[in-house]
């Protein structure tokens, strides 16, 4: 990351969206834009904002300039002693870090490869977390604490073993490994497109804490 002017630019190198949006941290006019779509250019990555709670004005001006809205996501939080209340069946979640071969085979499945894991691989304080299910291996996730929040990304279930609560005991393991490294709150983000995974965290009491959206230009720049 490197701050130009009011913004925050990120290299994500082919890591996603989050760690290669740029994020405004005052007041942007559209000269201010054309300079973060250069320094994002430079980079090699098309021109991506993300457009968090307050950022109506910067919204605007991208909608103005042809950005389409991508990927609106909505933030969750629950305290971790709420989901450290029941024991976590024997052999059924176990925290990892370096991850299995396993574990990036079914992340691969998920779209999530060597540019994702190397994120991943950034994070001082972390684990990955591998499910196994009907003695098979289930699914796995990613969570990493920062300033007291454990967040939780790149949860995958494999398909055929979906909807028999695997991502409940991955989300309580999260939690018993936050717990363990004094982390106070649990955190996860989902796009709202995605019904499943809004409903698991609802149905474990997670609260709406943020949303966000990221603007993308539609055409092509040249």
């Amino acid at each position: 990351m490197r701050q130009l002017g009011p913004w925050t630019i990120r290299d994500g190198q082919g890591g996603g969206k989050r760690v290669s949006a740029a994020t405004a941290h005052s007041a942007v006019n559209d000269d201010d834009i054309a300079q973060a779509e250069v320094a994002m250019l430079d980079l090699g990555q098309t021109p991506l904002f993300m457009i968090r709670d307050g950022d109506a004005a910067l919204d605007k001006l991208l909608e103005t300039r042809g950005y389409a809205v991508v990927d609106p996501v909505v933030m969750y939080s629950i305290p971790v002693g709420e989901l450290t209340d029941i024991a976590i069946p024997r052999v059924t979640t176990f925290c990892i870090w370096e991850p299995l071969a396993i574990m990036e085979e079914i992340w691969a499945k998920g779209g999530i490869g060597l540019a994702r894991l190397n994120v991943m691989a950034r994070a001082a304080q972390k684990t990955g977390i591998l499910s196994r299910w009907n003695e098979q291996p289930a699914g796995t996730a990613f969570a990493a604490i920062s300033d007291g929040v454990c967040m939780v990304h790149a949860v995958e279930i494999l398909e055929h073993q979906r909807r028999q609560g695997v991502g409940v005991w991955m989300m309580r393991q999260a939690a018993y490994w936050a717990q363990k490294h004094e982390a106070k709150e649990l955190a996860v983000l989902c796009t709202t497109a995605n019904i499943g995974a809004n409903g698991l965290y609802k149905s474990l009491g997670f609260s709406v804490k943020a949303h966000y959206h990221y603007r993308q230009m539609q055409k092509e720049f040249v």
